[in-house]
């Protein structure tokens, strides 16, 4: 398979190291698998012979006309994080060239993929409407915003969807990497990180913080403060939009163009967060932390654990 990475000023610098440096990993590591896999073959393009990156160290390039001929595109992050300037970005002049190139390798059916403020890039280029996908979880407000015709979940550490393939915040680059080893070997992925000492992440949501991605929105941020004052009592919507002054639908709908989620799904986010944090930080047995943060049955609080964390209270508690 040959796989061009795109290189352009501005990009992100471990992004685009991980993504070479992983692939070349896979390609020393092929012969230590029973069943080799065809190697990759790597090069990486730019519209310019040689580009600056975000951390000001050059890269030389060969032409991004070479992308055609290619069986992938993988796209670094810009190392731009400044949610305003990041839009300025992926909007202006100086990336329309990479917009153009990516939407044109899609028409040719060509797949793509990128990871954390890239996938901005390939949603602003069009070829994300309609699709699953995932960005940095700090900027998904932003995203769904902006991009209303994408699927996001920004839970996820990679999604693939249609010939498009985006992965999570800055170094998601390492997981989109190893989904390009594993969608042709998996066992070679594996051996790739056991070599590299990677863990495997398929979800982003032990990362997140919640309370930074409310403040995105007046309506989501009261009602998070609202929410964590009474932690451990029963959760009413209508007493929540009674004392925000709003009404239940308008509530609910700055939930869902927020965060992409229910009132109670995101009661139930604070919950775990906060459990998680006991868990860490005190001796308390599981029965009375449930108990702080609403549950009165341990089991449900150990089933949330799990489905949003993918992790358990031993794990937590380890010294």
């Amino acid at each position: 398979m040959k796989v061009a990475v795109l290189a352009y000023d501005g990009v992100f610098d471990s992004g685009i190291a991980a993504i070479l440096d992983i692939l070349q990993a896979a390609n020393s590591l092929r012969e230590e698998h029973p069943s080799p896999p065809p190697p990759w073959q790597i090069c990486t393009v730019g519209f310019r012979p040689q580009i600056r990156t975000g951390a000001g160290h050059l890269i030389n390039t060969t032409p991004a006309a070479e992308a055609r001929g290619a069986d992938l595109l993988l796209i670094p992050a810009h190392a731009e994080k400044r949610p305003q300037a990041l839009v300025e970005v992926v909007t202006g002049q100086e990336t329309a060239a990479a917009r153009d190139l990516v939407a044109g390798l899609r028409e040719d059916g060509i797949p793509v993929g990128s990871a954390c403020t890239g996938t901005f890039l390939l949603a602003q280029a069009a070829v994300l409407d309609g699709r699953q996908a995932t960005t940095s979880w700090w900027l998904a407000p932003l995203f769904r915003r902006r991009y209303p015709l994408v699927e996001l979940d920004e839970t996820r550490m990679v999604t693939a969807s249609d010939g498009v393939t985006t992965a999570g915040a800055a170094f998601g680059h390492i997981d989109l990497a190893l989904a390009v080893v594993a969608a042709t070997s998996p066992d070679l992925a594996d051996l790739v990180a056991r070599y590299l000492v990677i863990d495997r992440r398929p979800s982003q949501s032990a990362y997140t913080i919640t309370s930074a991605l409310a403040q995105s929105d007046p309506t989501t941020a009261a009602f998070e403060r609202w929410v964590r004052t009474r932690l451990s009592e029963p959760f009413a919507l209508g007493d929540a939009a009674r004392d925000l002054g709003i009404s239940q639908r308008t509530l609910q709908r700055a939930l869902r163009r927020t965060l992409g989620t229910s009132p109670v799904h995101f009661v139930q986010d604070l919950r775990v967060e906060q459990a998680t944090h006991l868990l860490r930080t005190t001796s308390e047995p599981l029965e009375v932390i449930a108990r702080k943060v609403g549950y009165e049955h341990p089991n449900t609080l150990r089933v949330l654990l799990r489905e949003r964390n993918g992790t358990t209270v031993a794990m937590l508690r380890k010294p």
